[in-house]
């Protein structure tokens, strides 16, 4: 008797141990893993998977594996896509999101979207930079815009009471902030450091009229019109020698040539805040809108959004995924840290954004940014402009000659790719 009831205790307690592996089993077999690719800045990885876990613990049904690519993104991922290996969801920056878009790789959004969801909430122009044909293929994640920051020290001792509004205003601020402390021809400090990249001058393009790109998409920026919003960074350069690249001063960057005080003015974005204030703590600094060139405002703007691949086998899941990073939730606790602003007006509100000082020309800078997307032809245009630009910068060619090379070389290589 004994023995039976220690066997139906075993079989019994066998039973139990089958059961709950089962039910575990197939708690297990309902979770949905989705896989999420970005870059691999360590800074964002470390934040960005906070708010993983934060999405993880309201949505315990799916699991995110985050996936960095180190280096080389786009490539990686265009290799990817064409080998059915890509994310379920990834990083898609506006400079890119037309190439992306044309060959149909990306998941169309707008039938996912519900009322809560508040399209509304979303700054439109960066919205309208992941767009086309009236079908939505991402939202913005964050932003960036580009202003005037200022050494505050250098602006007292040259006896200038505010920032500038003008970019006439600007390049006389840049004369008297510019210090040859021994006289012998070789700068201290120069008025204004800067990036002669397309991507930082595109705004200065269309100042006088000029446009980056023309309806069938060439280039089209050696027009009088665009030469002459360029040529007022030449003359700055090369005559007044009153800006300089941060090579010209020994350093590497726009945050380290003004953190070094090797320049009393720079044209950065946000990120260069936190940078500012854990590497040169002493540094009394401020920020403005951009001056304005012609009578008209102007800065740059730079948007990422989350997309999805149009060959995911998790759509639902990757949606709830987008969804929250770029829902107002998501968007809080991703741009509480200042190193990259909300695209949600209510967010940009809610952390007061457009309340603080340094932060409040980022902002109003969004209404009338020029954002960095010019069609599928722009990484071909960019290069160009680039080469060429630096050559008339450094007095090896007229801007004019120098723009017409780039333009006709770029058109050349468009045609060659249609």
């Amino acid at each position: 008797m004994l023995k039976r009831f220690r066997s139906f205790v075993l079989l019994f307690l066998f039973g139990i141990i089958i059961s709950t592996g089962c039910i575990a089993r197939q708690d297990n077999s309902d979770i949905v893993t989705v896989t999420l690719s970005g870059w691999s800045n360590l800074q964002e990885k470390q934040l960005l998977q906070q708010v993983l876990n934060e999405f993880e613990a309201t949505h315990p049904k799916i699991k995110v594996k985050y996936d960095a690519i180190a280096d080389q993104y786009m490539d990686v991922l265009k290799t990817r896509l064409i080998g059915d290996t890509a994310a379920d969801v990834f990083y898609l920056d506006a400079f890119e999101a037309p190439g992306m878009i044309e060959p149909g790789v990306l998941e169309p959004l707008d039938d996912y979207v519900t009322p809560e969801f508040d399209i509304a909430d979303f700054q439109p122009s960066l919205l309208a930079a992941f767009q086309e044909n009236g079908k939505t293929y991402g939202f913005p994640k964050d932003f960036s815009t580009l202003v005037l920051f200022y050494n505050k020290q250098a602006f007292a001792e040259a006896d200038l009471p505010q920032p500038p509004q003008t970019w006439e205003q600007l390049r006389e601020y840049a004369k008297k902030l510019t210090v040859d402390r021994n006289n012998d021809g070789r700068i201290d400090r120069y008025g204004l450091g800067i990036i002669p990249e397309l991507a930082r001058l595109y705004f200065v393009i269309k100042a006088f009229g000029g446009e980056l790109i023309n309806t069938l998409e060439q280039a089209t920026f050696a027009s009088p019109e665009s030469l002459r919003g360029l040529q007022l960074i030449i003359d700055q350069y090369r005559q007044e020698r009153s800006s300089a690249q941060p090579s010209d001063a020994g350093t590497t960057s726009g945050g380290e040539i003004f953190g070094q005080g090797k320049a009393a003015m720079v044209i950065e974005g946000p990120w260069l805040i936190p940078y500012l204030d854990d590497t040169f703590p002493a540094l009394e600094y401020a920020t403005a809108e951009v001056p304005t060139i012609a009578g008209k405002k102007g800065t740059m703007a730079y948007t990422v959004a989350y997309v999805m691949n149009k060959k995911s086998q998790h759509k639902p899941e990757a949606w709830q995924l987008i969804s929250y990073l770029t829902g107002k939730e998501g968007m809080t606790l991703w741009t509480r840290t200042g190193v990259a602003l909300p695209t949600r007006k209510s967010v940009t509100q809610k952390l007061g954004y457009d309340q603080k000082p340094l932060y409040a020309p980022f902002i109003a800078g969004a209404e009338y940014a020029t954002v960095w997307q010019a069609g599928k032809n722009l990484p071909t245009i960019m290069n160009n402009f680039n080469n060429q630009f630096i050559s008339a910068m450094l007095g090896e060619q007229p801007l004019k000659i120098a723009m017409q090379k780039a333009q006709a070389t770029a058109n050349r290589e468009i045609e060659l790719m249609q």
